[in-house]
């Protein structure tokens, strides 16, 4: 890193695909020979106000919103954004001396299609970064994904920057898994360089398990995964739903709601109806199917890649995100994995909280824009160049 690069306590704020709160992660990030170093030094969880995650919902929807709503959706996130902020400053007893917010995405389209006679691609994501900068006086990068996706990229995924970072080692091998609405991988062969990181979204994780269980039970999602423990997988359906076109596509790839939203979780149920009359069974299918994308991604992409690189280190893989504390997808994860050797572990044994790590990801991500720096990975977007990151806004 260049010497100008300095420590600084910095606060990532995440709101992830499910759209059900924010992560804020206050972080010491500090510039070593290779990178930086990142430590948490707390982490916050907010749930989303009933009617703001319905508001949030809605904009991702064209048929149930309008430009004012959309307008005003900015603005009422920046607020929800500082007031996660303040109180985990609070939690901390450290305030930040910037903060690195990712926003929350309403669409991303990572595929050109032709729009008013060009091929387009687009991301968007909201939560306006002065309400933030204002209310805390702290200068703020936002805004991540369009500088990838101009420079040719997928704008998706950003956190293997992080997972480089923090996770490379010498003589293991490891796979970072994020279980959030969408479960994405990054893939860390032993000893390797910036360029031979994999990473793509393998599908979804929670996302397609919470639309069922809103539909079906009225929750917000299957607590440790009981229900889904209760239930029979319909291995038929996931038979049939693994032959889903985005599965077998090679990285680099991402998806996100466009893909495996509630049109998505309709298949799924309208398929299990006709095989079972009990609710659990779809949970459980749902939850399955998450577990055997993710099976099925490691075996196509990632597997492969490690034994070219580092064909004699062990694997482990190291899980986070909110899926982690579904016990009956982490068992899934754990039976699909097993024949390959690969030890899976929660992120929490390497010291980090679950709901911890796409937070602190984008704490380092807008640590490096601040120092003018890149964040992105193009083997893991498939951008040209390596970039800077974000926008940033002055207090």
């Amino acid at each position: 890193m260049p010497g100008k690069t300095k420590a600084m306590v910095v606060a990532g704020v995440m709101s992830g695909t499910s759209a059900d709160g924010v992560d804020v992660a206050i972080c010491r990030v500090s510039p070593t020979k290779v990178g930086a170093h990142v430590k948490v030094l707390t982490h916050h969880a907010k749930r989303y106000p009933a009617g703001v995650r319905k508001a949030v919902l809605a904009a991702m929807d064209a048929k149930r919103t309008s430009t004012a709503q959309l307008a005003r959706l900015n603005w009422r996130l920046g607020e929800v954004y500082a007031e996660a902020v303040e109180t985990a400053v609070r939690e901390a007893g450290a305030k930040p001396q910037l903060i690195a917010c990712h926003g929350q995405t309403i669409y991303h389209q990572g595929i050109a299609t032709t729009f008013l006679g060009t091929p387009v691609r687009c991301t968007w994501q909201t939560g306006e970064a002065a309400v933030i900068a204002e209310r805390m006086r702290v200068p703020v990068v936002s805004d991540f994904r369009p500088s990838d996706m101009a420079a040719g990229g997928q704008a998706a995924p950003l956190v293997p920057m992080f997972d480089f970072c923090v996770f490379r080692h010498e003589r293991r091998s490891r796979v970072l898994l994020n279980l959030g609405g969408i479960a994405n991988v990054t893939v860390l062969p032993a000893a390797c360089r910036a360029e031979d990181v994999t990473a793509f979204d393998t599908g979804p994780a929670n996302m397609v398990i919470d639309a069922c269980m809103e539909r079906l039970f009225g929750r917000t999602f299957d607590a440790k995964g009981a229900i889904a423990a209760r239930g029979q997988v319909l291995e038929s359906v996931v038979s049939k739903l693994m032959r889903t076109r985005y599965f077998s596509v090679s990285p680099p790839k991402s998806c996100g709601r466009e893909e495996f939203g509630e049109a998505f979780a309709s298949r799924l149920i309208t398929a299990c109806k006709r095989e079972s009359k009990r609710k659990e069974d779809v949970i459980a299918t749902a939850t399955a199917l998450t577990a055997a994308t993710i099976g099925h991604a490691y075996a196509q992409f990632c597997e492969p890649k490690l034994k070219k690189l580092a064909p004699n280190a062990k694997v482990e893989l190291i899980a986070g995100g909110g899926g982690v504390h579904n016990a009956t997808l982490m068992r899934m994860l754990c039976e699909r994995l097993a024949p390959a050797g690969v030890r899976v572990k929660s992120i929490k044994e390497m010291g980090i909280a679950a709901g911890a790590k796409e937070a602190a990801a984008f704490a380092l991500l807008g640590w490096l824009t601040w120092h003018g720096l890149p964040g992105n990975l193009p083997s893991a977007t498939g951008a040209r160049r390596s970039v800077p990151l974000g926008k940033v806004t002055l207090a």
